[in-house]
């Protein structure tokens, strides 16, 4: 998957589910149990993460890069 696709897709989750959170703010979602059940538990915390990803993911991408060729390193030893 190439980077422009994976920015895609993240950007496009990130909009959607931030959808029911504006509805659960500002509409008659929040008076719903079992919509702010879901609100709370899926949508926030992918959210949150697609967020994070967008904003540092090729930080974590670079990590577990250099961490897979360090380890690399040393079980060819």
């Amino acid at each position: 998957m190439t980077s422009a696709i994976e920015r895609k897709i993240m950007r496009w989750i990130h909009l959607v589910l931030s959808i029911p959170i504006i509805g659960y703010i500002y509409g008659p979602v929040a008076e719903r149990p079992e919509a702010v059940f879901v609100t709370r538990v899926f949508f926030v915390p992918i959210v949150i993460v697609t967020g994070l990803w967008m904003w540092k993911g090729h930080l974590v991408k670079k990590l577990f890069k250099k961490r897979r060729t360090v380890s690399t390193l040393y079980s060819s030893k």
